[in-house]
């Protein structure tokens, strides 16, 4: 296989292209795998606007020691338990933190076409990069890997931003998200639609 090809496994786990690393924070579905349509897609960075820190993964592995942690905004995270299934860093790795047959807690508070509870039924990718500066063309030709792989296995029907599913608390990925880029690509990954206002807004 391509070392750039992303496979996916029965068991929701990345068999190709993928670093893995068992988050505990995930439960299960609460819907049959059959119901995971939806990709959401986020922007994260630990120390906040700082990358390849290796924080986040950290973060989502349950593994980051808050005592020795110097920075009062990783600090003040302490309670808090976050994961995604995926994380795809500036360098262009894809890490796998829960398996997509399970629930990630990356969505929180929201809803998507009138339905609640947006972690049961979809699959949440972190890019690492924040509201403020242009993604890596890495971080693309990565995604669109992973959306294949997701395409294959769960027939992939739509892509959102984080901002289009919890608007009044989120804003990721962020205006330098590159959603025109997006469509333009996706014969590689099925014909998802990008019903949100974040596509929409740039014509998508």
């Amino acid at each position: 296989m391509n070392s750039n090809q992303v496979e996916i496994g029965l068991d929701g786990w990345a068999t190709e292209g993928v670093e893995i690393y068992p988050s505990p924070h995930f439960d299960v579905r609460e819907t049959a795998p059959e119901d995971v349509h939806l990709v959401v897609l986020h922007n994260i960075s630990l120390p906040p606007y700082m990358f390849h820190t290796g924080v986040v993964r950290e973060f989502f592995c349950g593994t980051l020691d808050f005592d020795i942690e110097p920075d009062a905004r990783i600090r003040s995270l302490r309670n808090l338990r976050v994961s995604s299934h995926f994380l795809i860093t500036r360098k262009g790795a894809i890490e796998q933190f829960v398996s997509c047959r399970d629930r990630a807690w990356h969505a929180g508070v929201s809803c998507f076409m009138g339905r609640e509870k947006v972690n049961d039924f979809s699959i949440g990718i972190e890019l690492e990069g924040s509201d403020f500066v242009p993604f890596e063309q890495v971080q693309y030709e990565k995604l669109c890997n992973l959306l294949a792989a997701i395409d294959a296995r769960y027939s992939l029907a739509y892509i959102v931003g984080h901002s289009d599913i919890a608007p009044a608390r989120k804003t990721d990925p962020g205006p330098y998200f590159d959603w025109t880029r997006m469509k333009t690509a996706c014969p590689a990954f099925g014909s998802p639609e990008f019903p949100g206002a974040a596509a929409g807004a740039c014509g998508v």
